[in-house]
């Protein structure tokens, strides 16, 4: 597929964007001064990204491809957010992009509705507005950028844990937020592929770490003293994931239960080299920020509108707008013990 072999094609950029992503909290300091809203095709773009949360490894990493997608095109980012994933802390920032009169906002939503009056303003003060990584209801936002197919994200993790527990037994999910539109997607597929594909495993618990390392950590903890006979964990976020290994490594659970999910390389690498954890799955974050920032600017350029548009993103070739103005990145990648040394970030 067109996003597997790009893939291949961009692992020597990845320890670039890894570097910039080390950065990736912070803001531009040109990129105060915004513009008229919608009005600035051409260099000189100003793009405010708003992620679920500051300080969270995936977003540091997605959003420095984001900034490296500006910088190509001559734009100004800006990167601001809360320090907890919560909706309320991200409308005050989309309220103050709006008065500054940036012409794009790209955001992963804390929630599908809660964001939509502010997201309105914006968007009537013809600003665009891009969601990534996690949707609001679509009527709110101009496009969301998939970073893949949720079907295909809930069927990968489904096929992971079963293979990695013999396709029976009990298993549990830890989330994200409990509000968080991608999260709750995934599980309620992924719940669905278990049970008309894998009627052997079951699912016990569903917990919630609010992307908090240490929360998700406590929570994996809570999981396994509550459920005695758990045999594997689904956590379908990289702070999660990441939590529950770190946790997993040093238990007595360790080698028993089973961890999959979805992860970053970094994060995972020495969970995987330790063998706590087998397999996990990801995009390339980088990649999603990267196209995000090239949708942002194709929908203030007036190259795209809607659904059947096309338009070029960069190094990652051409895209084309689908249906409820969706923009698919591509397939998830799984990461094992045999690959996992291939990549870098």
């Amino acid at each position: 597929m067109k996003f597997q072999n790009r893939r291949l094609a961009t692992l020597a950029a990845a320890a670039l964007v890894t570097s910039l992503a080390l950065t990736a909290c912070g803001s531009d300091d040109d990129s105060s001064s915004g513009g008229s809203g919608g009005s600035g095709g051409g260099d000189g773009t100003t793009v405010t990204f708003i992620p679920k949360n500051l300080g969270n490894p995936y977003f540091e990493t997605s959003n420095a491809g984001g900034e490296e997608a500006v910088k190509e095109f001559g734009g100004s980012y800006e990167e601001v957010g809360p320090a907890e994933g919560s909706p309320d802390g991200q409308v005050q920032y989309i309220n103050t992009a709006t008065q500054q009169g940036r012409n794009a906002l790209v955001i992963s939503a804390n929630d599908p509705d809660a964001l939509c009056d502010a997201i309105g303003e914006a968007r009537d003060a013809d600003i665009k507005v891009v969601t990534y990584d996690a949707d609001t209801n679509p009527d709110c936002r101009d496009i969301f950028v998939n970073q893949a197919d949720a079907e295909g994200i809930a069927k990968v993790q489904v096929e992971m844990i079963a293979e990695q527990i013999g396709d029976e037994g009990e298993i549990a999910f830890l989330s994200a937020a409990a509000n968080a539109t991608n999260q709750n997607e995934w599980i309620e597929l992924m719940t669905a592929e278990l049970e008309a594909s894998h009627p052997n495993i079951t699912v016990v618990d569903t917990v919630y770490g609010d992307d908090d390392d240490q929360k998700s950590f406590d929570e994996t903890a809570a999981l396994l003293q509550k459920h005695s006979n758990l045999k594997g964990i689904i956590s379908p976020t990289t702070v999660g994931i990441a939590a529950a290994a770190r946790y997993l490594s040093t238990s007595d659970a360790k080698g028993k239960v089973a961890l999959t999910g979805l992860g970053t390389p970094n994060q995972m690498r020495e969970f995987v080299e330790d063998g706590t954890v087998t397999e996990f799955a990801l995009w390339n974050p980088a990649d999603l920020g990267y196209l995000a920032a090239f949708t942002a600017k194709a929908l203030v350029d007036g190259d795209i509108e809607g659904e059947g548009d096309t338009f070029e993103a960069g190094k990652l070739g051409e895209y084309t707008v689908g249906a409820d103005n969706t923009v698919l990145l591509g397939e998830p990648f799984r990461f094992n013990a045999d690959n996992i040394g291939d990549f870098d970030f």
